[in-house]
């Protein structure tokens, strides 16, 4: 492969192409299917999951303002990278402090760039292992699948599209744009059947129970019996030679029927369902709604992807902005905030949150359910399958639209020498930052690899009993611990999902800050738009950061996940400093800039 240096990105993307782009990062099939568990697990703040999402869209919303803004004033390659030093350029005062910003900003991206694909090639990895289980249920536990066998399919998946990101931005949107059609269409079907199930099951009618081990639903109650489990008296299910539970039977010897219900809580207080709709909707604690936003930040990222592409862009200074709201609003505040409502007021006592919390796919159980209500038992396996295929499409597109605005950061700091500068080229044919995608892909692999070293830790533990009935071998079984082992350790998923959100936090508050200056005496400031709403995104991000460390010790979700992404931040942050005073002396270069007009030149 040739490198040229004079090889520069050609303008191809109208306003459809960069929308679909970023809306393809936004993807709500993968990310009902991947956060739903995550928020579960996240203490006892389950409740206020909805309230959650709606915090971090108002976030986003603002954060978005800020990002069209800036994109009026400077297109181009590289974000809120490239947005950072033109700000500081071209203000009076504050010129000389353009490396150093754009330096800062880009190195915090990294913290969620480099992060976030390997979330999705993890979830990849997870939604395969519950496809393969679900098909061959004697070979891999669908609910639970084997650890080995989930960071496999991480590996191939972040090489396979990473293999597409290298082919070209064109083939990418194409991809997209598809997969965007198909997706949404897929999961507003779902979320209006599972509501139509909730409608037509009052309390006391006959409904579904959801059994995982055969990953299917029946509408009778199940039969089980006290067995004796690593020492303890645990009720095992009772089932047949097939693995189908048994149905406990009445005085007259004939199947109980299973009667719906929406208990609230269990006896230890652990929450099971909402009693009414509203409750779906209801803040229920200042605090678990703050829990629940710094989640739900990761399901709405991806609008500021688009301004990556300028370069790429036919009329980015018109185009781009439209991009950057639209995809927001069509992804977050009509496709999230309608189908979390449907799959949250779906819950019941066939299917309980603690029963989403124990599954690695809570979202297939669920359409597993209403699919055999509404199109007759045995058909809602397959109903489950069409939808992931079209959680599978989704996937490969919120990867593939990550990696390629990632590989453009990291393009664009490589080309300004503030990362190595092999990392600046463009590939001379197909005119992409190759290195840059295969440096990425490679870190996503690793970084799937731990999302599902330890999928079931802290709070979602498996039972020793659970462990010990998984089909036993390499690919299925080995990797799992003890229940003891697990809750000791913190959930793997929900701790890099935490990292790569704080990364998320601390990009969109340094953006919202540079948009302040990028506006700051600027002819066309608007106190609303350049002032007010970047303060609100500004407050808003940092609060969700706040919560980071002050949630777990106000008794807020879990400790251990959010603890650690903060260390993990904290030393991304502290090899940064180091980084940039090694390269800044063995450059030659000063932290401040000495001449403005040479850099504005550039």
């Amino acid at each position: 492969m040739a490198d040229d240096a004079e090889v520069t990105m050609k303008p191809t993307l109208g306003l459809t192409g960069l929308t679909m782009n970023a809306m393809a990062l936004i993807a709500p099939g993968a990310f009902l299917w991947l956060t739903f568990v995550a928020q579960g697990t996240a203490g006892a703040t389950a409740p206020a999951m909805w309230a959650g999402i709606f915090l971090a869209l108002l976030l986003c919303l603002a954060t978005a303002v800020c990002y069209a803004e800036m994109a009026k004033l400077y297109p181009g390659t590289g974000s809120s990278y490239y947005f950072a030093e033109q700000a500081f350029l071209n203000h009076e005062q504050g010129w000389p402090y353009a490396r150093l910003s754009k330096f800062v900003v880009g190195w915090g991206s990294h913290l969620y760039y480099w992060i976030y694909p390997g979330v999705m090639v993890g979830v990849m990895g997870i939604l395969v292992g519950y496809l393969v289980g679900t098909i061959w249920p004697s070979f891999m536990s669908a609910s639970n699948p084997g650890p080995m066998f989930m960071m496999l399919v991480a590996i191939l998946f972040s090489f396979g599209v990473s293999y597409i990101a290298h082919r070209g931005v064109n083939g990418s949107t194409s991809v997209n744009i598809a997969i965007n059609v198909i997706q949404i269409s897929a999961l507003v079907v779902f979320s209006v059947m599972a509501l139509g199930y909730r409608m037509n099951h009052p309390v006391g009618s006959l409904a579904y129970q959801f059994d995982s081990a055969s990953g299917d639903a029946y509408t009778f109650e199940f039969a089980t019996e006290k067995q004796t489990v690593n020492g303890q008296a645990t009720d095992v299910v009772l089932r047949d030679a097939s693995g189908v539970p048994k149905p406990k039977l009445d005085a007259a010897g004939k199947p109980v029927p299973f009667q719906i219900a929406y208990p609230e809580k269990d006896e230890k207080g652990n929450f099971l369902s909402h009693a009414k709709a509203s409750s779906v909707t209801g803040m229920h604690n200042f605090g678990w709604m703050f829990v629940q936003a710094t989640i739900a930040i990761l399901i709405l990222v991806g609008f500021e992807s688009v301004t990556a592409m300028g370069g790429e862009a036919k009329n980015p200074k018109r185009h781009v902005p439209i991009a950057v709201i639209t995809s927001l609003l069509v992804q977050g505040a009509f496709c999230y905030l309608f189908e979390y409502f449907a799959a949250n007021y779906f819950l019941n006592s066939g299917y309980t949150m603690q029963n989403a919390v124990g599954s690695a796919a809570p979202i297939g159980d669920m359409m597993v359910v209403v699919g055999n209500a509404i199109l007759g038992p045995g058909n809602g396996r397959i109903f489950m399958e069409f939808q992931a295929f079209t959680v599978f499409l989704a996937i490969i597109g919120t990867t593939l639209s990550c990696i390629n605005t990632g590989a453009r950061v990291t393009y664009a700091m490589g080309k300004d020498e503030e990362l190595p500068d092999s990392l600046g080229a463009l590939h001379s044919r197909n005119l992409t930052p190759h290195r840059a995608i295969w440096t990425l892909a490679a870190i996503s692999a690793v970084v799937g690899c731990i999302t599902v070293a330890n999928l079931f830790g802290d709070s979602g533990a498996l039972t020793d009993a659970t462990v010990k009935a998984l089909p036993q071998g390499f690919w299925s079984s080995f990797g799992y611990l003890s229940h003891d082992k697990m809750a000791a350790l913190p959930n793997s998923l929900l701790t890099v999902t935490l990292a790569s959100n704080f990364g998320t936090f601390v990009l969109y508050a340094l953006s919202c800050v540079i948009c302040m200056v990028a506006y700051h005496r600027h002819p066309n400031f608007s106190p609303l738009r350049h002032l007010f709403i970047p303060v609100f995104g500004l407050v808003a991000n940092l609060a969700c950061m706040a919560f980071y460390l002050i949630g777990p010790f106000m008794g807020y979700g879990t400790k251990m996940e959010p603890l650690l992404a903060l260390g993990v931040a904290l030393v991304w942050a502290l090899y940064g400093g180091i980084y940039f005073m090694r390269s800044s002396k063995t450059r030659g270069r000063t932290t401040l800039v000495t001449d403005r007009q040479a850099n504005l030149a550039l």
